[in-house]
């Protein structure tokens, strides 16, 4: 059964489900030029919350060999997820910059005015991988389903040649499954990974 915490700001009740640690397994498909990379591999995602207005996120993916043991890091990813709305004068920012106005705590009725007219509320997502690339997402959440697209992909010199990236994320009879379509290394938009994960 899914335990949904109760202490928690009102912008976090429609990504309240997520809060928790999620393992389990996942597949990789993805061609790279003649090439066809494919293999399993664990993954481990945490969303937790401190307060604030968002979710704090982690994940990390290991290869499997075709023994099923762990051959080699692929994945190391943090940020935060939140539901996207103007910031005002109450919120903290840019940078270390105080709020500017004395700060009104959010009600259920402030989040309902964001729900949007297909019944989900818009959400933005910000990630930071180890391997020198950030990724804003847009989307929506609506009720145990999550479609994010990114808006902007931001690459160090050394990073690998990664445009895009789309992400679906669902709630299926208590296990969180979703799959990962990237644009990456001269091939396209197209199904990269997926994995269903269990709450531990």
């Amino acid at each position: 059964m899914l335990e949904l915490p109760t202490d928690l700001p009102a912008d976090l009740a429609p990504l309240s489900w997520l809060i928790g640690v999620w393992e389990g397994t996942g597949v990789i498909d993805y061609p790279i030029g003649d090439e066809r990379l494919q293999g399993e591999f664990t993954h481990r995602v945490s969303f937790s919350h401190d307060g604030g207005p968002f979710l704090n996120y982690s994940a990390t993916a290991t290869f499997l060999t075709e023994e099923g043991s762990p051959a080699s890091a692929l994945l190391a990813e943090t940020g935060f997820w939140r539901l996207a709305r103007p910031a005002t004068d109450a919120d903290a920012g840019p940078a270390l910059l105080p709020p500017t106005a004395d700060a009104v705590a959010r009600t259920v009725d402030d989040v309902e005015e964001l729900r949007a007219e297909s019944g989900g509320f818009p959400i933005e997502v910000s990630l930071a991988h180890a391997d020198g690339a950030l990724e804003l997402y847009l989307g929506e959440i609506n009720g145990p389903r999550i479609d994010i697209a990114t808006d902007a992909v931001v690459r160090s010199s050394g990073a690998k040649v990664h445009t895009a990236s789309s992400r679906m994320y669902g709630l299926v009879d208590g296990h969180l499954l979703w799959a990962w379509d990237i644009a990456a290394l001269g091939t396209p938009l197209r199904s990269h990974a997926s994995a269903r994960l269990a709450k531990v």
